[in-house]
């Protein structure tokens, strides 16, 4: 068997008029990310982990902000494509582990919605899913933005 690490990290500025989206949950607040797809920070940081510990580059390589058929687009959609990438490759997760960071709004709530669609998208037990928030006590990104540190272990 081998094992492979990968880590991923994003950021997005926060901004009006849009969705805010973490892991394919719409949570509710006046503010979303703003970004070329639905920026997603917290499944682009899982995604360059994936392809991180593929050795395969980043997600701007896969699917550039240039490419307008990425607008808007469903970043778990994407996601799909990565998972397949990784199985294609003879890879399947180990485990992950993500830690969003956030000043508001409060994502507590919508942890365990976060771990079930990852679960899915992966098609593996939730035991092997971990989503963390954190904020970063009024310092680093200071409520202007959403962050996101994610890292895989994958197997084969």
């Amino acid at each position: 068997m081998t094992f492979r690490i990968g880590h991923g990290y994003d950021v997005h500025r926060l901004c009006e008029g849009r969705r805010l989206i973490l892991c394919g949950v719409g949570i509710p607040f006046d503010m979303g990310l703003l970004g070329h797809s639905d920026a997603d920070a917290a499944v682009h940081a899982l995604m360059d982990a994936v392809l991180g510990a593929l050795a395969m580059g980043d997600i701007g390589k896969l699917f550039p902000d240039s490419d307008p058929q990425y607008k808007d687009c469903d970043s778990m959609k994407l996601l799909d494509k990565v998972i397949e990438l990784m199985r294609k490759r003879g890879f399947s997760l180990g485990n992950l582990d993500i830690t969003i960071v956030a000043e508001h709004p409060k994502l507590s709530p919508y942890i365990g919605q976060m771990r079930e669609n990852l679960a899915g998208a992966f098609g593996c037990d939730i035991s092997r899913i971990s989503v963390k928030a954190t904020t970063e006590e009024g310092l680093g990104l200071a409520g202007k933005g959403i962050a996101a540190h994610a890292s895989v272990i994958i197997e084969g």
